[in-house]
């Protein structure tokens, strides 16, 4: 009988687990709630694929602990592939799926929510109502109708968080290298990222985590952008330069930042430090700013994504092991 395992499987994920097992029932399919790792590759000894989501790097050794298995189909059920050793991948004859698309919607949703609550201040509203301070000023807000929004990169989310912002009122401009004919065509390019910079009251990331866009937010881009820009990330953290967000926070340039990931997260986001001292002490300086908003990777946690996930991830594995073309596969033949 074919076999499937699954790593890393939370618990709100296991009930799409069981709904996609009840569906295939000629299909054997167990999970653990550990990582993938050299030595735990051998529980899914047995296995025709596995299953995987995790955000430390599935290095060679990895790899070729499930080689050594015979394991050559292999499904994540998340977006990003490049904490694989994907050469590794390729000269050991693996066949990969990922979910590039589970819920764009969610991360927009969680962008346009905290761009909206930095421009009303609502964390230090909160923080004043908290020490039972009820007076109005100096915490007045904007509305969001009042800002013209810069997005950039107008893939599936860059789309909804644009469509989300329209529907708030705000005047959308975006920017990418690969522009949509559509969007073209209804005149929401600009030519360049120092003409977004220029106009935009709010600046939101919707772009990959590629060599050319690593901390292309950074001292340069932030002076080149207006007197109290909000920035929002939630998209991959690299493309901040943490440390110069700060130096803008601290000099009132930037008037808020929202970000959802970040470049130090990795055994930081989704651990528990209660009662602890954070061991990122600039994690914890943004965290205590009362126009910073800091979710731990969360934009894409809902309950639609996560089925999604799951659901996906599991569909394209079984169409490996049968040798029919995946939905989304990777191809391995590229150049990374």
């Amino acid at each position: 009988m074919t076999k499937i395992y699954a790593y890393a499987i939370r618990k709100d994920e296991e009930p799409y687990v069981r709904e996609w097992q009840a569906a295939h029932p000629d299909i054997t399919v167990d999970f653990t709630d550990q990582l993938l790792t050299p030595e735990t590759a051998q529980l899914a000894q047995g296995a025709d694929g596995v299953v995987t989501y995790q955000q430390l790097d599935y290095k060679a050794d990895t790899i070729e602990a499930l080689d050594k298995l015979g394991i050559h189909n292999w499904s994540i059920r998340n977006v990003g592939i490049d904490n694989i050793d994907l050469k590794k991948a390729k000269e050991l004859g693996f066949k990969l799926t990922n979910v590039p698309v589970y819920s764009p919607d969610a991360i927009a949703e969680h962008a346009a929510i905290q761009a909206a609550r930095i421009l009303r201040q609502d964390k230090a509203m909160d923080e004043k109502l908290a020490k039972h301070d009820f007076r109005w000023a100096p915490t007045i807000g904007r509305e969001v109708r009042d800002q013209t929004v810069g997005v950039i990169g107008t893939g599936h989310i860059g789309q909804v968080f644009m469509q989300i912002m329209e529907g708030f009122g705000a005047k959308v401009i975006a920017y990418d290298l690969f522009k949509n004919p559509v969007l073209e065509e209804k005149g929401y390019y600009v030519d360049s990222l120092d003409e977004l910079y220029a106009q935009a009251d709010v600046i939101s990331l919707h772009v990959p985590d590629v060599p050319e866009n690593i901390h292309m937010i950074n001292d340069d881009s932030i002076q080149k952008m207006k007197d109290d820009v909000v920035i929002i990330n939630v998209s991959r953290g690299p493309l901040v330069d943490t440390d110069a967000i700060v130096r803008g926070l601290d000099s009132g340039k930037i008037f808020g930042f929202a970000m959802d990931t970040y470049e130090g997260e990795v055994g930081i986001f989704n651990s528990d430090f209660t009662n602890k001292e954070l061991p990122d002490k600039r994690l914890a300086d943004l965290i205590n700013r009362p126009n910073v908003l800091v979710t731990p990777h969360t934009a894409f946690y809902t309950t639609h994504a996560v089925r999604n996930m799951v659901i996906n991830a599991f569909d394209n594995n079984l169409k490996l092991i049968k040798g029919e073309p995946a939905d989304t596969p990777v191809d391995l033949n590229k150049e990374f």
